[in-house]
This record gives C-alpha cells, sequence and structure tokens, in this order.
C-alpha cells in the first residue's frame, strides 16, 4: 500500500467545482482510501502569466494502484471534466500532477516521480505540508518544510479555507 500525493489546479471555468468533481472521482473508488485534502490556494499563473490566476490544492490518500494505472486514470479525469490540451503551463480547466508516489523514484519519458517542480513551487510544497508536515523528499532525502525558505518567486495569493464536505468557502485569509 502507497502513501500518494496528488496537485490539483484550475483556472478555466468554475475552478472549485473543477478541483472538486476530480477529488469525487478518487472518494467515490474504493481502491483509494483515507482520501485527505489540503485547503484551497489561490495562485498566480506559473510560466505563462497572461491568464486567469488558478486555485491549487493537494491530496493524498493509500493505494494499492499501480503508477501506470494511476497515470491513465488522472488522465481520463482531465479528459471527464474537459481540459483541453493548450501549449506547456498555459490554462487549463484540470491539471493533476502526480506529486509523490510512495518513497519511488522514477524518471522515464511519460513521468517524473517525484514531480520534477515540486521543490520550485510554494503551490505544491505547502499545500503537501498541511497534509502532513514531516514529508521526506525522496531524493534528496529533506524534509520538504527545509525547501520552502529557499524560493525565490511566490505565487501564492491566497488561501481559502474550503469545507470539502459541506462544499462550501468559509472565509479566505
Amino acid at each position: 500500500m502507497n502513501k500518494i500525493f496528488l496537485g490539483l489546479g484550475s483556472n478555466v471555468g468554475d475552478k472549485v467545482e473543477n478541483i472538486l468533481k476530480a477529488i469525487e472521482y478518487f472518494q467515490n473508488d474504493e481502491r483509494f482510501l483515507d482520501v485527505a485534502c489540503s485547503s484551497l490556494y489561490e495562485t498566480k499563473p506559473y510560466g505563462i502569466i497572461e491568464q486567469e490566476n488558478f486555485i491549487n490544492c493537494a491530496f493524498s490518500f493509500l493505494s494499492e494502484i499501480t503508477l501506470d494505472e494511476l497515470f491513465v486514470f488522472t488522465k481520463s479525469i482531465e479528459k471527464e471534466i474537459g481540459r483541453i490540451k493548450r501549449q506547456n503551463w498555459g490554462p487549463r480547466e484540470i491539471d493533476i500532477d502526480i506529486l509523490l508516489f510512495g518513497d519511488e523514484i522514477i524518471k522515464n519519458v511519460k513521468i517524473c516521480i517525484p514531480h520534477r517542480d515540486l521543490l520550485n513551487r510554494d503551490f505544491v510544497l505547502i499545500p503537501l505540508l498541511e497534509i502532513d508536515k514531516n514529508l521526506i523528499h525522496p531524493v534528496e532525502k529533506k524534509s520538504l518544510k527545509s525547501f520552502l525558505s529557499k524560493l525565490d518567486d511566490k505565487y501564492i495569493i491566497d488561501k481559502i479555507n474550503f469545507n470539502f464536505k459541506q462544499k462550501e468557502i468559509s472565509d479566505v485569509t
């Protein structure tokens, strides 16, 4: 059984609803246990900046699914929600990134685990640490928390306290 962490982002359409739909696919699938979600974060775009702000979050679960099966599953969810392929770092209805897959270290033409930009983005590190403050990077063998102070660029604009059970925003901090 692996502890798996995913990152979600959306900046097209109903951003919050797109993220909720993606998470529901995992919550409603018996292969995924103990689903835990971070808060939602409004973030500036990474890469191409002339686009809408994003809503991002991270979530985790336990599963015996293989990495290949998970990759196919995440791509099918993106398609179901209506993701249209555009340029790299461009606008997207939903983006689902596999950030960590247990302690696996994998690099091939299809995927890189841990995610290659995990340590460069506050909108990935902060939500991950919200779920598990003791996460260790499998390659660097250091706490993810230790990389936060090394970030030059800050993308998070606001933390959105979202009640996933009631599907409502409680306040913005």
